[in-house]
């Protein structure tokens, strides 16, 4: 017999009946995988004069490796999220673990300028049509009714502990080895073996239970209609403006490294620990966010976050770049980057808030995904534009105004969100 529920009733889960212990070892992996996979296309950003001698790359042609990334995975999120739907999560994640780790196992030998862009268009594929809604299709079914929040924050959590501590390991190993093309080489070749063994321990954990498997029932659900009316929803398109609005908040914080040297006169060595602060921030953040979230509402918790980041970027916007100001800065860029972190753990969140079925999740995500995820190609643009146009303090800003206001957009994305899950009788589901 067909049951039905309405949300908010019962849990979107059923691993709840199920061990803790192995809930946590699915959210381990799942997590880590997420932050460290993505360390192989952005390689260049730990190591850019390094990789660019070994690869015999002048600046353009190595800023055209990431450009072939970040076109190929704007092309993959919506048919990413379609295969998410309808592929077993456990085949897709496992697949694009180990192949994105033996591709890095070649691409650790340097070859050719046309064979690296062929590597990074492959990633492309791998890490965004095969991983990345996956990953997030799984963390929704891995949270409980009332526990998406916590969900999306301890994804968010493990990512940022994942990157954080695969960073300072291969940092040293960098410099242990000699800091030169072999250095650079083993750097890769252990980014890679942990990418594959994450595929490998990915099989074993992804189980049916935990969004591993799809059944049968779930293929004759997913269709053209549903994805017509998923995409009509007008939840989806609000999401994405408040993902689009936190992802330019983000883009504003890696700018922070540059405005500290370029206005505050910082030296390479102290803005490099101040970037690197951030890192640490994160995983501390998204899970504080995720908590706070399931207990105060998710679009509640959201608005704070986009209200705190409008007054950091506006401090930034307007600080006098004196020594006498240097510990206010620093501490509103601990601050910015607290809530940037903490919006970026729970901003996915809202997809279940908002009543998107279960069943489209994956479509949902990638459309989200395509458009939030574009300040990618164009806020680079945007601030390289504003600081070759407007010297010195200036050009930050203008920059920092320009996040100002897409925070004051998000704020507005949120509060219509809101207005509209308020009023919203929720929708029967089917658990076959």
């Amino acid at each position: 017999m067909q049951r039905y529920w309405r949300m908010g009733e019962k849990p979107i889960s059923r691993m709840n009946s199920r061990s803790d212990h192995r809930r946590w070892v699915l959210m381990t992996v799942l997590s880590l995988s997420g932050g460290i996979i993505f360390f192989l296309p952005f390689l260049q950003e730990l190591y850019y004069r390094p990789l660019a001698t070994a690869l015999q790359l002048n600046n353009a042609q190595i800023g055209s490796l990431l450009s072939v990334f970040g076109i190929t995975s704007l092309l993959c999120y919506v048919p990413g999220g379609w295969l998410a739907d309808r592929v077993s999560p456990r085949l897709l994640l496992s697949s694009s673990l180990i192949s994105t780790g033996l591709s890095g196992f070649y691409f650790s030998t340097f070859p050719s300028y046309p064979i690296s862009l062929l590597l990074h268009g492959f990633w492309g594929i791998t890490i965004t049509l095969m991983f990345w809604c996956t990953m997030l299709r799984v963390t929704r079914h891995w949270g409980t009714e009332n526990g998406q929040g916590q969900a999306y924050g301890a994804l968010e959590m493990g990512r940022g502990i994942g990157e954080a501590l695969s960073a300072a390991a291969t940092l040293a190993l960098f410099a242990y080895l000699g800091s030169d093309a072999n250095a650079l080489t083993a750097v890769i070749i252990l980014f890679s073996s942990i990418v594959f063994g994450l595929g490998i321990a990915s099989v074993f954990v992804l189980r049916k239970d935990s969004g591993g498997d799809l059944d049968e029932s779930h293929y004759t659900r997913v269709n053209l209609d549903t994805v017509k009316e998923a995409l009509g929803m007008p939840e989806i398109w609000l999401i994405s403006a408040v993902v689009l609005s936190g992802y330019c908040a983000y883009w504003g914080t890696l700018r922070l490294t540059s405005y500290s040297t370029d206005v505050f006169f910082l030296s390479v060595t102290w803005a490099a620990l101040l970037s690197s602060l951030k890192l640490w921030v994160k995983p501390f953040a998204a899970l504080g966010a995720g908590v706070l979230a399931d207990k105060l509402g998710i679009a509640q918790v959201i608005i704070a976050l986009f209200v705190i980041l409008l007054l950091g970027f506006l401090s930034f916007a307007f600080l006098p770049g004196t020594m006498g100001w240097l510990p206010a800065m620093i501490f509103n860029l601990i601050v910015v980057s607290m809530a940037v972190f903490g919006l970026r753990g729970i901003y996915f969140a809202l997809v279940h808030e908002s009543g998107v079925p279960l069943e489209v999740t994956g479509v949902a995500v990638g459309v989200i995904s395509m458009i939030g995820l574009s300040p990618d190609i164009f806020m680079p643009l945007l601030g390289g534009m504003l600081l070759d146009t407007y010297s010195g303090a200036e050009g930050y800003q203008y920059f920092f105004l320009f996040v100002c206001g897409m925070c004051c957009l998000g704020i507005i994305a949120t509060l219509l969100l809101a207005t509209r899950n308020a009023t919203r009788t929720p929708p029967l589901k089917r658990i076959v």
